[in-house]
């Protein structure tokens, strides 16, 4: 099952002796935009067991790069499997995205944005928790009502744990990425959720290696100061992993890319 649903490039890449690492005795895994999709949240998580039961590093990190919820049809599921540890994972790190920062919102008070939300995913994470098209397409303060009741408070505290981001050794991990030029402390919150191109298209240095999701791309986008590793799995079947020791880096992939 397992050799079905990954693929084959799974080989370090050639590294430079200049190129960024993680410390010594440190394996990273950074697992991209879940999306709801358990199958394939599972299907990585039982490959990473297995590389550590077999060559065990001395600390393994597991990094997800928010967005677990919304689009694919188990975001309940997802938030359900990561409120434990998982087996072979010494330290995990819930990045926020910024699906996760509209439920909160939401939760929060800003009911206006529910409809949007609703739009561009929540009507699925919303059937994973148990409500009914005719709630959620009813009465907008009703909804709320259910969608209180319907969250548990154990799911609400993942969600307000998460953090904007994480650095180990010379990478960078966070959901969409930083204002270039921008001191890391100075960063604003909202740019680590949401930005997109004037992030992408910047090719300077930032001192560190961005590892990033948001922007989903047919495949890995690495390029000389990112790596992106939304593959876009609620849609294609991909859901990718960047795995980092040393200066060495390999990615591990469920299934193949599909057209939208």
């Amino acid at each position: 099952m397992l050799k079905r649903l990954f693929s084959r490039k799974a080989a370090p890449e050639p590294v430079a002796e200049d190129w960024p690492q993680v410390p010594s005795g440190t394996r990273v895994y950074a697992i991209g935009d879940v999306h709801g999709r358990l199958d394939l949240l599972d299907a990585l998580l039982a490959r990473i067991a297995d590389e550590s039961a077999r060559d065990r590093a001395d600390t393994v990190h597991l990094v997800m790069l928010g967005d677990l919820i919304d689009r694919g049809p188990q975001s309940a599921q997802v938030v359900e499997r990561l409120l434990t540890m998982p087996s072979g994972i010494d330290e995990m790190h819930l990045l926020m995205g910024n699906h996760e920062e509209a439920l909160l919102e939401i939760l929060d008070g800003a009911h206006s944005q529910l409809p949007g939300w609703i739009r561009y995913g929540g009507e699925q994470a919303l059937q994973s928790y148990g409500l009914e098209d005719s709630t959620i397409f009813g009465d907008r303060e009703a909804l709320v009502a259910k969608i209180h009741a319907g969250i548990p408070a154990s799911h609400v505290r993942l969600f307000r744990s998460m953090v904007d981001y994480v650095q180990i050794g010379d990478y960078l991990f966070v959901h969409a990425g930083i204002f270039p030029g921008r001191p890391l402390d100075q960063q604003q919150v909202h740019d680590l959720r949401w930005i997109r191109e004037q992030f992408l298209d910047d090719d300077r240095d930032h001192g560190v290696m961005v590892v990033h999701g948001h922007t989903i791309t047919a495949d890995v986008d690495c390029r000389a100061n990112r790596i992106g590793i939304d593959t876009g799995a609620y849609r294609s079947g991909m859901l990718t992993a960047l795995v980092l020791e040393g200066r060495a880096q390999r990615f591990l992939k469920t299934g193949e890319s599909v057209a939208a």
